[in-house]
């Protein structure tokens, strides 16, 4: 029989794995399900977008492959983006590079930048492919709970000067998934000195900088002085455009650092589908408007479940940013048998805290990817288990 390499054994079970299958279940039984699990807002993509798809599949050159090259059009548009939103320049195509989605090339980057024996530092809770990703390169993760305490700051001065010598990436998400914390400025700085000093890459994903609210602007860590040195950062039409299926990202950093991520995507696929990268292009030339609408959207469902939510017993703070709530538990209840009775007893599908690592126990995520009367149907019925537990 054959033996399965250690590295998949050492894999978590990804957060969103089992929960389809779950879901289906109850709805053959007749469960009325409101799903607030997984960040994949209901809202339709842009009509640019759709536009500018259905025009590239009657072209012919759209079918081809893509390669690492990819679509000119859509590389010199997430430049000018960039550009036009965080004021600095980057080489389209020297400094920049299309992903499959950011995901893949989170992922990948491991494989490009980590040798086994490697630490890779790794937020508790963030998103799994951190921590999936530094596994697969057989590199070593090295957990840091984020908690209140912090901000939900991955705080990298306090970590044991071992694995600081250790390390040589750090995975660094703000907005931040699952929490919505934002970064300030100020810790950006001394991250940004600290990774300079030990030689840490930074791997800073930035899917959720357009989804801001109350003022609030996401900075690129390329606003921090010295940070090119030391970072390269992911974006993605994923979440703020309302693009998930579309599967297009974008990183940028420095010529080394793309060109070894791209050596690396070279053995594994062939470029993202130029069409979808011909609406990519569209959308990133009007980006900060078409955002703002959707913007729009989800602040109203954060104002409509906040106080849905605190009827319901819970304590949760109002996020600056992103298109989710944090929501603490109160102490000794845990998260993964909370979200089995909200699925079970009421239908409402949440991700608990261990979902996202260890170091997430007792809290639980919601995503505002919903209409509103359901975000508020949802936040009743947890009540209910939470008034059960």
């Amino acid at each position: 029989m054959t033996k399965l390499a250690k590295r998949v054994a050492t894999l978590h079970t990804y957060p969103m794995a089992e929960l389809p299958a779950i879901k289906r279940r109850l709805i053959q039984q007749g469960v009325d399900v409101i799903d607030v699990g997984a960040g994949d807002a209901d809202l339709p993509p842009p009509p640019v977008a759709v536009e500018a798809i259905a025009k590239a599949l009657r072209d012919p050159a759209m079918s081809r492959y893509a390669f690492q090259l990819g679509l000119p059009a859509f590389r010199e548009a997430a430049a000018a983006y960039l550009q036009r939103r965080f004021g600095f320049t980057v080489d389209p195509f020297k400094e920049l590079h299309p992903l499959l989605g950011s995901k893949e090339g989170i992922a990948h980057l491991a494989a490009a930048v980590l040798d086994p024996g490697d630490v890779a530092i790794v937020p508790e809770p963030g998103y799994a492919v951190y921590h999936g990703g530094t596994v697969l390169a057989d590199a070593e993760p090295y957990g840091v709970p984020l908690t209140p305490r912090t901000g939900f700051l991955l705080e990298l001065e306090e970590q044991p000067q071992e694995v600081l010598g250790r390390a040589k990436l750090v995975y660094l998400n703000y907005p931040n998934n699952p929490t919505a914390a934002v970064a300030p400025r100020d810790y950006l700085e001394r991250t940004v000195a600290l990774c300079r000093r030990h030689d840490i890459l930074i791997a800073y994903d930035n899917p959720y900088c357009e989804i801001t609210f109350d003022g609030y602007v996401a900075p690129s860590i390329f606003e921090i002085p010295g940070a090119w040195d030391v970072a390269v950062e992911f974006h993605s039409l994923s979440k703020s455009f309302c693009m998930t299926g579309w599967r297009l990202g974008w990183v940028v950093g420095r010529p080394e650092l793309i060109a070894a991520l791209a050596k690396v995507k070279n053995y594994i696929d062939t470029g993202a589908f130029l069409a979808v990268q011909a609406a990519g292009a569209a959308v990133l030339a009007d980006a900060e408007t078409i955002a703002r609408g959707y913007v729009a959207q989800f602040r109203a469902r954060r104002d409509a479940i906040l106080p849905a939510l605190a009827s319901s017993g819970f304590e949760v703070e109002s996020p600056r940013a992103t298109m989710y709530v944090w929501v603490p538990l109160p102490e000794g209840i845990a998260s993964a048998a909370f979200q089995q009775r909200a699925i079970e007893d009421v239908g409402v599908v949440v991700l608990p805290g261990s979902a996202f690592g260890a170091g997430a126990e007792g809290f639980f995520r919601i995503a505002l990817t919903t209409a509103t009367p359901r975000l508020v149907e949802a936040a009743e019925r947890l009540g209910k288990v939470l008034a059960a537990v």
